[in-house]
This record gives structure tokens, C-alpha cells and sequence, in this order.
């Protein structure tokens, strides 16, 4: 798929990689990561124009990222109907509301694999579109220039920056997950003691 994607990038230039980079905002499962690095790489061999793929890369992912928001705002009334009685629920989306920006930029470039389903949990809770718009566009274009920059840098090594980033993402995703589930963990634990004492 890899070597696929590559080829139609290097055959049509910047508007194909603008479309992969669309989809896989969409969330399809498509190495974008490795693309940016690539087409940075390319850029120095002087197969694609920089500015060129940069600002079409960054149009096509920020319009992927806007429609995954959408989804997620167009399906707020029914999760509020579903759940907006529940105070849990209350209370996930003012935590999210309250780290949105943070989350939403950091997931651009850092832990990439969480984008989508920030964009939709940014579009349910109902943050507002242009502070959503903003550190989108913010984060993307970190993740352009840094993950291009790295593949312009190393030009004919970019695979090997491309394998070093995957890994650190996936050790990144694997500390937020363990995180995550030791502070739900510790969390539970608090609310059962505190029953417990009021009994």
C-alpha cells in the first residue's frame, strides 16, 4: 500500500497527496506520517515543489479534519439524548471542553492515531468551531513543516526517520492508553472508597 501511494504521489504530485491526506483524516488507515516525510524527501530531490505540497497537503487534511468534526457535531443531539442525563457525561465533555485546544493540537503530530476520534469527540461536545478550526490548522501545519522538515533533512534516509517517528508514536499512544486507564482505575477506587465510607 506503501510503495502504492508513493508511486501516485511521485506520478501526480502534490493535489494526489492532498487527496491521501483527506481520506486519511477520514480516518482510513493510510500512512500519512510516512507520506509527509516522503514528500519532504521529494522536495529535496526536486521531484515535488515544497510550498507546493505543503500548502495543498495542509488544505487537504485540515478539510478531512473539519468533516470528521462535523460528523461529530451533526451526532451532538443524539448523544445528548443519550446520555446527557448521565452526570459522567457531564463531566467527560467539561473535561474535554476544558483541555480541547491541548488535545486537538498534540493529536495533529504527537499521537496522530487519536486525531480522529478527537475531532469527532470535539464536534459532539460542542466547542466551537473556530477554536476547534484553530488549533487544528495550528497542529496540522506542525505536523507538515516538523515531519516534512525531518524528510527534507534527511533526503534519501527518510525511511529510516519514518520507522524511528512510527515507533515513538506508538510508544506515545501505549503511555496515554496506560495513563488513561490508571487514572480511570484510581478514579473508581476513590468513588468505592467514598461509598463505602458514607455507609
Amino acid at each position: 500500500m506503501s510503495d502504492f501511494l508513493l508511486t501516485q504521489v511521485i506520478n501526480h504530485g502534490a493535489p494526489i497527496f492532498a487527496l491521501i491526506l483527506f481520506v486519511a483524516a477520514l480516518g482510513a488507515p493510510l500512512p500519512a506520517s510516512l507520506l509527509v516525510i516522503a514528500v519532504g524527501a521529494f522536495s529535496q530531490q526536486g521531484i515535488l515543489k515544497w510550498y507546493e505540497a505543503a500548502l495543498l497537503g495542509l488544505i487537504g487534511v485540515v478539510l478531512g479534519d473539519v468533516l470528521s468534526f462535523s460528523i461529530g457535531y451533526f451526532a451532538k443531539d443524539w448523544l445528548d439524548a443519550r446520555f446527557g442525563h448521565s452526570r459522567n457525561w457531564k463531566s467527560a465533555r467539561d473535561a474535554f471542553d476544558s483541555r480541547a485546544g491541548l488535545a486537538i493540537y498534540l493529536t495533529r503530530f504527537l499521537i496522530t492515531a487519536l486525531a480522529v476520534p478527537t475531532n469527532l469527540i470535539a464536534g459532539g461536545s460542542g466547542i466551537q468551531f473556530r477554536r476547534f478550526l484553530t488549533y487544528d490548522v495550528l497542529g496540522e501545519l506542525t505536523w507538515i513543516v516538523l515531519y516534512g522538515g525531518l524528510g527534507y533533512w534527511f533526503g534519501t534516509q527518510w525511511e529510516v526517520v519514518s520507522d524511528f517517528i512510527s515507533n515513538f508514536g506508538g510508544f506515545l499512544l501505549g503511555v496515554v492508553l496506560l495513563g488513561g486507564g490508571l487514572w480511570l482505575g484510581i478514579r473508581q477506587l476513590r468513588k468505592r472508597n467514598l461509598s463505602e465510607d458514607s455507609i
